[in-house]
């Protein structure tokens, strides 16, 4: 068994500090490798370096840090059937959810190739006599960015594309449970030109984490994962000055009114809140129909939908719908809120609580459940489950449906399914939620537009890629200008008033 390592100053780098976390394949429970643990000792070095590197790196032009980028996306598109397969091995993802991860993060990539454009200031000259005003965005200097297991590929581009394009330094925490396609990311970069130890990765805990938050050299911090961790990063970062942007849990509601077209709504909800094994921040856990007519409606839709997903191995290929869950612990915890449901008197009609599949007994797969007639007092709905567990709350009226979606702590995305223009517009209208769908499951924006929660689900003032991610990584700075005047009276130049 082999092990993974750092990459540092351009260099795939061994680990020093004795300390290692197991790598799973969460098909087959077993071990595959281990990851160093870096040392506040190692952090600290990762940081120094990239701050020794990163003033090359800013001076560079937007042009050619955009050039870097577009090579970039050249270098992902040519290795992605390795990197893919990579991200499945370590997560546990079907190929093609792996290769959506790749190409939704090379699209982050794709933006920032406009990064001349997006990083210019603005200019307004005679303010005053003789005076020009202009501003500039400059770089931050080093930020750190630190990551989820969920989305290996995508969330680290997220982050690392804008925030080096702007000219900073980044040192980035990849999950201890999937890192390997964040260092083969790195690789690619400097493939691609950039300039070594502008692009540190560091795999480590917490102690790792807190070093980073700690660092005085480190002037901003972007976090994906969940909420307390959110808030926990979110308040160590800015007592110790530094721009934060955390990103948290989520508990995403899809409003079915009685109008929708139900089998198009019974086939977003399966997608959406099955695929990838119900793992990601923008999976819809909540159906909410209008009425009891529409309940059962959906209710008779949805079942042998779910009953018909397959659940195997990435490796058996477009025969899965979805893998396992990440870790055994991730599969405890989502059988166990399971468990608790039933307790509390929701109504499990799709129950896979004995799901085992044969050749993989020991991996940590999870089968499809569907809840019906769950309550907001229900632990199942207040908690993000992250996994491929779907609750049905009926709501008596449009108005009880949006108050359920309006009152959750998270506000991460929301969905309605509807005919009736009216209703949409008046939802998109009043929820309380960062990103909203009309007859769309998922709402994730395009990469031009920029992806965040509201409520729990965001802590700071801007949001993922778009035009907010080149805010978040520069800092404005306004020059105000006087020349003395060489201009007599007439119009004739005087030389000497220039000396």
């Amino acid at each position: 068994m082999s092990d993974l390592t750092h990459f540092l100053n351009g260099e795939m780098t061994a680990g020093t500090s004795g300390r290692f976390t197991d790598i799973f394949n969460p098909a087959t429970g077993e071990v595959q490798y281990r990851a160093p643990l870096a040392s506040a000792s190692e952090t600290d070095k990762a940081i120094a370096d990239a701050a020794a590197a990163q003033p090359q790196w800013a001076a560079m032009n937007p042009q050619r840090r955009a050039r870097v980028m577009m090579a970039m996306v050249g270098l992902i598109n040519r290795d992605m059937d390795k990197l893919a397969e990579a991200l499945s091995r370590e997560h546990g993802k079907t190929l093609p959810d792996a290769k959506g991860d790749l190409q939704r993060g090379l699209e982050v990539i794709e933006f920032c190739i406009g990064a001349p454009h997006l990083l210019k200031g603005e200019y307004s000259d005679s303010v005053g006599p003789g005076i020009d005003l202009y501003s500039m965005r400059q770089p931050l200097g080093v930020v750190a960015a630190i990551m989820p297991f969920n989305f290996p590929a995508m969330m680290p581009l997220w982050h690392v594309g804008p925030a080096l394009v702007c000219g900073n330094a980044v040192v980035l925490k990849p999950s201890e449970r999937d890192p390997s396609v964040p260092l083969m990311l790195a690789e690619l970069f400097v493939e691609a030109g950039l300039p070594k130890g502008c692009f540190q990765v560091v795999n480590g805990d917490k102690e790792a984490v807190d070093t980073l938050l700690d660092s005085e050299i480190i002037q901003g911090v972007s976090f994906v994962g969940s909420t307390p961790i959110a808030q926990y990063i979110y308040s160590r970062a800015t007592a110790s000055g530094k721009r934060a942007q955390c990103f948290g849990g989520a508990k995403n509601h899809l409003i079915v009114m009685p109008d929708a077209d139900m089998d198009q709504a019974a086939d977003a909800l399966v997608g959406s809140g099955y695929g990838a094994a119900g793992e990601r921040c923008m999976a819809v856990s909540v159906a909410v129909p209008v009425g009891e007519e529409t309940a059962d409606r959906l209710i008779e839709k949805l079942i042998p939908r779910i009953e018909k997903l397959k659940v195997g191995p990435y490796t058996a290929g477009n025969d899965v719908d979805f893998g396992p869950v990440v870790t055994k612990a991730a599969k405890d915890r989502i059988l166990g809120l399971i468990n608790r449901g039933v307790e509390e008197g929701a109504e499990l009609v799709v129950d896979n609580r004995d799901f085992k599949l044969q050749g993989y007994e020991d991996g940590f797969f999870v089968g499809p459940h569907l809840f019906d007639r769950v309550t907001p007092d229900m632990d199942i709905y207040k908690e993000e489950i992250f996994g491929p567990v779907l609750s049905t709350v009926r709501a008596g009226s449009y108005e009880e449906a949006l108050s359920l979606a309006f009152d959750h702590e998270y506000g991460n995305g929301t969905a309605i399914f509807t005919r009736d223009g009216d209703a949409a517009r008046d939802f998109a209208s009043r929820i309380n939620i960062g990103m909203v769908g009309i007859n769309v499951p998922i709402p994730v924006p395009l990469a031009y537009h920029t992806f965040g929660g509201w409520k729990k689900s965001m802590f700071g003032d801007l949001n993922q890629h778009g035009p907010d991610s080149f805010r978040f990584y520069t800092r404005t700075k306004t020059v105000t200008a006087r020349w003395p005047s060489g201009i007599k009276e007439g119009g004739e130049f005087n030389f000497k008033a220039m000396d």
